[in-house]
């Protein structure tokens, strides 16, 4: 599939169907496609803790997502959830002051490339995406064992679409977001 036809494929889904399941292999390969995403100095400090039992699937829903995030992510085959590495990207590495005024803003940067071509990868094979950014960090933290140096950023609901979604929303015109000097 051309990339063109990939991006506009692309939707955020909030209906799964329970029946058609994830594989680790697919994980695997979302992975991989993320990792072809530039970082800050090659640092690759993006990480991913992939949720595929049913049991674990079902105990980070209940546990770590708010009722709404629950029902919008109900019937998924996984979730993954993303975390950077802190104090390293944007930092000089011989003082370990930030850069510039984003300091460790350039983690977050570097995991949304990353996150994007996992999205358009997913897209590609057939699955279904939806990023969430309200859940409980602390939670996700100790269930899944994550060091406290790094930042839990967001959890991807990975499955098959349980219905069409509606239209896709409108984009705002170019002149809206690109001002050309």
């Amino acid at each position: 599939m051309e990339l063109q036809a990939v991006m506009e494929k692309r939707r955020s889904i909030r209906n799964y169907n329970p029946e058609r399941k994830v594989t680790k292999e697919q994980l695997e390969e979302l992975i991989k496609a993320a990792s072809y995403a530039p970082s800050w100095k090659n640092l690759q400090t993006s990480r991913y803790y992939c949720v595929l039992s049913e049991n674990a699937v079902k105990e980070l829903r209940e546990k770590c997502l708010p009722e709404f995030n629950q029902a919008n992510s109900e019937g998924a085959g996984a979730y993954i959830v993303t975390t950077f590495v802190k104090g390293m990207v944007g930092f000089d590495k011989n003082t370990g002051s930030p850069v510039n005024e984003a300091g460790d803003g350039w983690g977050y940067y570097d995991l949304g490339l990353q996150n994007d071509n996992l999205l358009l990868k997913a897209a590609e094979l057939g699955l279904d995406t939806l990023v969430m950014g309200i859940r409980d960090g602390e939670a996700l933290r100790e269930l899944l064992n994550i060091p406290d140096s790094e930042n839990v950023v967001s959890v991807i609901a990975v499955g098959h679409r349980g219905q069409e979604p509606p239209e896709r929303p409108k984009r705002k015109e170019l002149d809206a977001v690109a001002k050309f000097i």
